[in-house]
């Protein structure tokens, strides 16, 4: 049995204790919140043994596993160093932090201590996705020459809310558009140049982005994400000799469409009942199991990768916090 912790119980952290509850070998063991009557509520809920009033009580807790950090963006990096100081396996949400220092402090604090450290990239994970990865290294479609990926909805403006108000690292491109910029980096690799712009509404935050990534090989990324309209959120990878396309939403994808030039489209399903966390959750578990510091699929090395491009991108288009 896994004993999971979750810090900060917000809206993410409710989809993500909803998919443990089907894991089996895991359990909901803690959670913990800055106010004590909202852990007990959310304990009560998913059947959580301890709900906490601050987030340096996990440290207390000497059965808990590993912890699933789900604060907002500006958090990550303070409350994934006090747990991994203390000792404590680590689960980060996407963004891993706020820039590529950040990051780099908390690897090489978990490498130092040798604790368990991933970011929560699910869509790593997502059947679909692994699939389609499968499908574009072993050279199914050919050479892959691009990769488009979109990812825009319509949110409710409120300045003061996560994904407009800058202090807490609001705006499109940290919140969704590291979707496509994940997906181009995993089919991809490193890009060898960036051309970005962003639009800024009231509050400053970025609220469109759109990227072009060029590779030493010639390939192309388009990508774009958008706060202000609802987008197909597809994604294409291109090859010379057909193409994978990812259904809506791709980063969560249940459905791929294989087209080959003069073949009838192959589709692969992968229908779930659940919002689709469980696979990442299994994967770390696998990982505790095997005593491992870090995952082999989705490596602190991919994060520090991953984190630099988001990076170059802020630079590039004028984001900043």
């Amino acid at each position: 049995m896994i004993r999971w912790g979750i810090l900060g119980p917000g809206r993410i952290a409710h989809k993500f204790a909803q998919d443990l509850l089907t894991v089996p070998d895991a359990q909901l063991y803690a959670v913990a919140s800055s106010n004590l009557g909202r852990a007990q509520e959310f304990a009560q809920q998913y059947g959580a043994t301890h709900a906490l009033g601050s987030y340096q009580e996990l440290l207390t807790l000497p059965d808990l596993d590993v912890v699933y950090v789900a604060t907002p963006h500006t958090h990550h990096h303070e409350n994934v160093l006090m747990l991994l100081n203390g000792g404590v396996a680590v689960l980060g949400e996407k963004p891993f932090a706020m820039n590529s220092e950040q990051v780099r402090d908390m690897v090489e604090t978990a490498r130092t201590k040798r604790v368990f450290l991933m970011e929560a990239l699910w869509s790593r994970f997502m059947p679909g996705i692994v699939k389609a990865l499968d499908l574009a290294t072993s050279g199914t479609i050919g050479k892959v020459v691009s990769v488009k990926a979109d990812f825009g909805f319509k949110a409710q403006f409120s300045p003061e809310g996560r994904l407009f108000n800058k202090s807490l690292g609001g705006g499109a491109l940290l919140d969704i558009g590291i979707y496509p910029l994940f997906l181009a980096y995993l089919m991809l690799g490193k890009p060898q140049s960036i051309k970005a712009s962003a639009s800024f509404g009231q509050t400053g935050a970025d609220e469109q982005c759109g990227m072009i990534l060029t590779y030493e090989n010639g390939q192309l990324a388009l990508l774009d994400c958008t706060l202000q309209a609802k987008t197909d959120c597809v994604g294409i990878i291109q090859g010379e000799l057909g193409q994978i396309r990812l259904h809506s939403r791709f980063h969560e994808t249940k459905a791929i469409t294989v087209q080959l030039e003069g073949q009838e489209p192959a589709v692969f399903e992968f229908d779930r009942e659940t919002f689709g966390y469980e696979y990442e959750i299994r994967h770390v578990m696998d990982c505790l199991t095997d005593q491992l510091t870090e995952s082999p699929l989705w490596s602190l090395a991919d994060s520090l990768n991953l984190i630099k491009i988001l990076d170059d991108v802020r630079a590039e288009a004028g984001i900043t916090y």
